[in-house]
Parts: C-alpha cells; structure tokens; sequence
C-alpha cells in the first residue's frame, strides 16, 4: 500500500506504507486508509518531526562512535573515506520526513488541511 498525501497548497506527496506509517505516528495520527492533518495541528506535527529527526541523528552519532570509532588520517583531522561512504548508505527519517515537513509547512501558510487515502 502506500500513502498519497494531498493539499491544495501543494503537489501530492507519496510514501511507501511503511514510511507512511512512521511519518503519522510521529505526529499523533493513526495510519488508517484515510485521514486529515488539520491546519491548526500542523506546528506540532512539525515539531514532533523535526524532534524525531534529532533524536535519531543523536542515536545514530552514538551508536557510530560506539561500533565504528572514527579514524582520522596523519594530515587532516577528518573520518576516512569509508567511514562517511558507510554514513551515506544509509536512509533515515531526516530524508524521507524533510518532504512531509515542508509539505506541512507550506499547507500551514496557505491554511489548507492535508488529507490521505480520499
């Protein structure tokens, strides 16, 4: 399944279910079929995504230092290459959220509500 998120203020927004899901329990929904993010409940679904955006990127700073030490080279005090080739691979909330949150953002300004599954 996935989710297509829609405003009047935006172009639709498509994520897979599983992302979908994460996304609208950040933020206090239920991830039924359908649903509407209202105007009003759009500052705090935008906090709430950005705090879970910090947090995992706390979490995942830590947990790379305590698994994987940073080793630097003899000439520049930077991790290696390998080091940030391992950070790249990975795809984490920051990247599937920064959409829904600017999608949030501008249906905000406008005061258009968002909806899915309609």
């Amino acid at each position: 399944m996935l989710y297509k998120f829609k405003s009047k203020a935006t172009g639709d927004l498509i994520m897979l279910e599983p992302n979908g899901r994460q996304v609208l329990r950040l933020i206090g929904k239920e991830p039924t079929a359908q649903g509407i993010i209202e105007v009003h409940d759009m500052p705090s679904a935008i906090q709430a995504l950005q705090q879970a955006i910090e947090t995992e990127a706390a979490q995942h700073h830590g947990q790379n230092h305590a698994t994987n030490p940073v080793k630097h080279t003899k000439q520049q005090d930077q991790p290696t290459q390998d080091q940030e080739d391992s950070l790249h691979d990975r795809v984490g909330l920051k990247q599937r959220a920064l959409p829904f949150i600017d999608m949030l953002q501008r249906a905000h300004a406008a005061g258009k509500d968002i909806v899915w599954g309609v």
